[in-house]
C-alpha cells in the first residue's frame, strides 16, 4: 500500500493537514491512526465535550480555507467578546476587546468533538485521502511503515500522534521533556452569572484558573481548565461534587457566582515537551508531536495549525519548483518556519507559570504593577492580543 505522503494521527492537526493538503495538491495521502473515528452523533444543546479549543483567528482562517469552519453548527461555536486575566493575589487586572481591536471576535470556543466531526465529513469526501484505522504503527524503517500486519510506503511521512507520538519515538528524535508536576482539571460547569461572552482567567499560586464561554442562548454554560499543583488537583479530584463546586466558586471569587459542575470531572498532567529537531530525510512531525506546552494560554492546537499551514505552504513551494516533497531543504524551511516561535511560546507560557506562581510580596507588588501598566498601554495591549490571535 503506497502514498506520496502518509500521516500518523487522525487528531485535530493531521486531519486538518490531511484535508489542506487534499485540496491543494493532487498527491495521494494515507492517513493512519491506531483508533478507529467514532461515528458522529447528534447534539444536545445542554450536553459538551468536556474537551474544548479555544481557537484564533488565524486558526479560522486555516479551517475556512479546509471549507471545514462553514460546516460546524453555528450554535456550537462559542465566540468570545473579551478577555479578562487577573491575580488572585492581588488587585491587577487586564483586559481585551474585540471592539477596542476592531475585530469580530477575539476567538471561538469550539467542542473537539464538533471540529473532528465537520473534518472527517470532509476527508471522507476526499477522493484522494485513503485511511487505515484501528492499527497501530509497530516499526519505522526508512519510508516504510508496518502497520499492524500491513506495509506502508510513501516518499515524506508526516508525524501528528500526539505527545506521545510512536513514530517520533520509533526514529528516535532527542526531546526536551519537563513536567510542571501539575494536572489540568477540565470539566463543563453552569454559572450563577451569564459568561457574558468572555474568556475569564484568574492566576492563583497553584496554578491558573480558566473560564472558557461556552455557546448556549442562557449564556450560563462554560468549560473550565484548573491547573493545580499535584496534591491540589487530586484533593479536587477526590472532594463530592458539592464540596468541589465550593471550592471552585471561592476559587473563581465567585465572579460569574455559584458554580456547578454540568458533567463529570477529568484530569491530565501536565508537561513540557519539545522535539529537538522537527524533520529527518523523509520524515516531519508537527503538532503535539513535536511541541507541547502549558494550557494557560489555550495555545496548543493553535501552534499546530500553524505547523499545518507552513507545512502546506513548503509543499506547495516543492512542487512549484519542481522539487521532491521530501526534499531536505523544505523540510529545513518549515523547521525555521515554526521551531523559534513554538519554543518562544513554550518558554514564556512557562515565565508565566513561575511568575505567578511566586507569593513573595516584592513580586506581588511587580506583577501587579506590570499588570496596570499594560492594561494603561493601548498600543502594548493591541500588539499582546494580535499575537494572541496569531495575526499580523
Amino acid at each position: 500500500m503506497n502514498a506520496d505522503i502518509i500521516i500518523v494521527g487522525a487528531g485535530l492537526v493531521g486531519s486538518a493537514l490531511a484535508l489542506r493538503l487534499s485540496q491543494t495538491t493532487p498527491l495521494s495521502i494515507l492517513l493512519v491512526d491506531q483508533k478507529t473515528p467514532e461515528p458522529p452523533q447528534a447534539s444536545s444543546p445542554d450536553s459538551f465535550d468536556p474537551r474544548v479549543v479555544a481557537l484564533t483567528a488565524a486558526s479560522q482562517a486555516l479551517l475556512e480555507q479546509c471549507q471545514v469552519w462553514q460546516d460546524i453548527p453555528s450554535s456550537r461555536l462559542g465566540a468570545y467578546q473579551s478577555m479578562y486575566v487577573w491575580d488572585h493575589d492581588g488587585t491587577a487586572h487586564i483586559e481585551f476587546s474585540a471592539q477596542e481591536l476592531g475585530v469580530g471576535a477575539l476567538g471561538h470556543i469550539v467542542e473537539q468533538r464538533e471540529l473532528l466531526n465537520a473534518l472527517m465529513a470532509r476527508i471522507n469526501r476526499a477522493p484522494n485521502i485513503s485511511s487505515l484505522w484501528g492499527q497501530a504503527v509497530t516499526e519505522l524503517e526508512a519510508q516504510r511503515l508496518t502497520v499492524g500486519e500491513q506495509i506502508v510506503s510513501a516518499p515524506l511521512i508526516i508525524a501528528t500522534d500526539g505527545s506521545q507520538s510512536a513514530i517520533r519515538k520509533l526514529a528516535n528524535f532527542k526531546e526536551e521533556f519537563v513536567s510542571y508536576h501539575q494536572q489540568a482539571i477540565i470539566a463543563t460547569v453552569r454559572t450563577e452569572k451569564p459568561h457574558q461572552q468572555t474568556a475569564w482567567q484568574n492566576f492563583l499560586p497553584t496554578g491558573p484558573l480558566a473560564f472558557l464561554p461556552l455557546a448556549h442562548e442562557s449564556q450560563h454554560y462554560c468549560s473550565i481548565v484548573w491547573s493545580a499543583d499535584d496534591a491540589l488537583a487530586q484533593s479536587l479530584m477526590a472532594c463530592d461534587e458539592d464540596e468541589f463546586n465550593q471550592r471552585l466558586s471561592r476559587a473563581f471569587q465567585y465572579r460569574l457566582g455559584q458554580v456547578e459542575l454540568a458533567d463529570q470531572r477529568y484530569m491530565i498532567p501536565l508537561k513540557r515537551f519539545h522535539s529537538t529537531q522537527y524533520f529527518r530525510p523523509g520524515l516531519a512531525l508537527a503538532g503535539d508531536a513535536a511541541h507541547v506546552i502549558h494550557p494557560l494560554a489555550g495555545q496548543g492546537v493553535n501552534l499546530g495549525f500553524l505547523d499545518v499551514a507552513s507545512l502546506c505552504h513548503e509543499i506547495e513551494r516543492a512542487r512549484a519548483r519542481g522539487l521532491p516533497i521530501s526534499e531536505p531543504s523544505i523540510l529545513a524551511r518549515y523547521q525555521r518556519s515554526r521551531k523559534p516561535h513554538n519554543k518562544q511560546m513554550m518558554h514564556s507560557m512557562t515565565a508565566f507559570k513561575q511568575l505567578f506562581g511566586q507569593t513573595a510580596l516584592p513580586i506581588r507588588w511587580l506583577r501587579n504593577t506590570g499588570l496596570s501598566y499594560v492594561n494603561q498601554q493601548s498600543s502594548l495591549k493591541y500588539w499582546l492580543a494580535k499575537q494572541a490571535m496569531g495575526v499580523q
